[in-house]
């Protein structure tokens, strides 16, 4: 009698166990969106330059967010991007103002575990970049720039819809820098950015 009962207890048990890994899984038509905090870094400390004065970027951090669908289990597409960071300048070491930088990141995404019942679940994409200077110092307009972004990161399972989320990423940016219409320098950004936050799949 104990038997009889016991076997449908385990049944129920293991179907319980199946169904809360199998939630842990990427799959066709998820959309999920992400919010953090990241910190940025432009490449190097020689980020261009304002006529014959070398232009230094300093690095800032700021707030994340990012909207996302998987159209298969592995291969998916994702807008991400931040508040506006303020970066402070340098010219040949002294202090030249701030100016305000806000990437915003078009990706496609690969998922090597997707389909698989994993509550680790890495992810690497590529994009393009667009980016928006804004708060420049008097008389100096730093133009957009459009660029190629990659980026790898990893989704680790709370619960069957919220994840921790980790990330870096490398953008191109490259700007001209004008002055009444003519170009006085050119900002070489090319930021790395590192964050972490959380994901909510639905």
């Amino acid at each position: 009698m104990r038997t009889t009962r016991l076997i449908p207890a385990i049944a129920i048990a293991a179907g319980c166990t199946f169904a809360s890994q199998a939630a842990l899984a990427y799959g066709a038509g998820d959309i999920f969106v992400r919010g953090g905090i990241a910190k940025t870094e432009p490449e190097g400390s020689d980020n261009g330059n304002l006529g014959s004065s070398e232009l230094t970027v300093e690095g800032e951090r700021g707030l994340t967010y990012g909207l996302g669908y998987l159209f298969t289990d592995r291969l998916g597409v994702e807008l991400n991007g931040s508040e506006e960071f303020e970066h402070g300048l340098t010219l040949d070491g002294a202090s030249a103002g701030s100016v305000d930088r806000m990437p915003v990141n078009l990706m496609a995404n690969y998922y090597p575990l997707g389909g698989l019942d994993s509550p680790v679940q890495p992810y690497a994409g590529v994009g393009v970049n667009y980016t928006r200077f804004s708060g420049e110092p008097g008389g100096v307009d730093v133009e957009s720039s459009y660029g190629a972004v990659g980026q790898l990161g990893v989704d680790l399972a709370v619960t069957r819809n919220l994840r921790l989320n980790g990330f870096a990423n490398y953008a191109d940016v490259s700007a001209d820098i004008e002055s009444g219409g003519a170009q006085i320098g050119e900002a070489e950004v090319d930021p790395v950015t590192v964050g972490g936050g959380v994901t909510y799949h639905f």
